[in-house]
């Protein structure tokens, strides 16, 4: 089969066993239940942290493809950035909070879920970062110390990328077939949740509430910018769905605000002298006060919790350089019962849907070569390894 055609995979049920092999719908200590998997890509949560964390980053050519010379320009560039974004996390308060955040809502979601979908409980939540603690390997581990044999990978980045959530199946794709080859872990995905009426609702709140702090004759003048993570254009002209999904997500929050705003879709964090996917946050906040726009929302719309990207990036580097009272940014998910809530619809919809991914999962870029994106769909898409 040809590497740039579209895999064409059955994608059969979950076997009964997945959702039916307890007989009774109460928790029980002698069960491990099903485990929830939150996927990120994580943060240091100390200084030490930063330069293994940056490693492991630029190592990874899912998110930041460096080319043939990527082991060699990976470790290159994390040590020249580590004093610089140490300094970063100093002024943020010593490191990323994106455990705790993530931990919190794992945690609150699981318990809902005990409730709401008892067939399945005990509902036991795992986070799984790609570059920080808990990493993807460390959770696997664990997993099966713990006798898990149900699991539900939940990707936190709602919009699907081959750079994140696509990255983050892939090493549990690796994991699986190096320590658990005859697949005594039966994983299903929720792989991407762009237009949720939970996770819209919530961002749409935020956006309302923070409105209310501009005077009421302005409010409605008051420019909305969403801002998400940027892609390399390499990526982007590869295929990639991400940035479809994120102008969705804007798109159904606009339509739960009615479209009293005028607004944007920018993109923020670019790495290194290569195009990325643009425009740029930083930037068209620049132009936009140079124009005498100073009435700014700033909304971090494919983001789940505060990290460097939010508290950092957003209000410092730029929020707080404009020197304008105007130029705000709504509050991130984080602990948000409304939020926690909803992770846990999704995850509820998910058990009963009782298919292992969605139907976009299984499709792949138009122009991807990746053998191992290949492989990864046909695991997660049939629950085995390719032979």
């Amino acid at each position: 089969m040809s590497l740039l055609t579209p895999l064409r995979l059955s994608r059969p049920a979950l076997s009964q066993t997945f959702f039916t092999s307890r007989s009774l719908a109460t928790t029980t200590s002698d069960t491990p239940g099903t485990a929830i998997v939150l996927l990120n890509m994580g943060g240091p949560s100390t200084i030490p942290e930063v330069h293994s964390f940056l490693s492991r980053l630029f190592a990874d050519g899912d998110l930041i493809p460096l080319g043939p010379l990527q082991k060699y320009l990976g470790p290159l560039i994390a040590r020249r950035r580590t004093p610089k974004i140490e300094a970063q996390y100093t002024e943020i308060g010593g490191g990323s909070p994106i455990r705790r955040w993530s931990e919190l809502q794992a945690s609150e979601a699981c318990k809902i879920l005990d409730k709401t979908h008892p067939s399945t409980a005990p509902h036991k939540p795992y986070v799984a970062f790609r570059y920080a603690a808990p990493l993807t390997e460390d959770t696997f581990l664990q997993m099966q110390r713990d006798g898990i044999r149900r699991a539900v990978a939940f990707t936190q980045y709602p919009q699907y990328s081959c750079s994140t959530t696509g990255s983050s199946l892939n090493e549990l794709w690796r994991l699986a077939k190096k320590f658990d080859r005859e697949g005594r872990i039966e994983w299903s995905v929720i792989d991407r949740w762009p237009t949720h009426p939970g996770l819209v609702s919530v961002f749409a709140r935020h956006v309302s509430e923070k409105l209310l702090e501009y005077p009421e004759a302005v409010r409605d003048k008051v420019v909305l910018l969403f801002s998400a993570h940027s892609l390399p254009m390499s990526v982007v002209n590869r295929g990639d769905p991400y940035p479809t999904e994120v102008a969705a997500t804007v798109h159904a929050v606009m339509t739960k605000l009615g479209f009293k705003n005028p607004y944007r879709l920018v993109w923020q964090s670019q790495v290194g002298p290569s195009p990325w996917l643009g425009a740029q946050t930083s930037r068209t906040v620049e132009e936009y006060v140079k124009k005498g726009q100073t009435d700014l929302l700033l909304i971090p719309i494919a983001f789940t919790s505060d990290h460097i990207e939010t508290l950092y990036e957003l209000d410092l580097e730029i929020i707080k350089e404009t020197g304008e009272a105007g130029v705000k940014r709504a509050e991130s998910l984080n602990g948000d019962p409304e939020f926690v809530k909803a992770l846990a619809e999704i995850a509820r919809e998910h058990l009963e849907g009782r298919e292992r991914s969605s139907r976009q999962m299984a499709l792949r870029c138009p122009m991807c070569t990746s053998v191992r994106c290949e492989e990864q769909k046909k695991f997660f898409a049939t629950g085995k390894h390719p032979e």
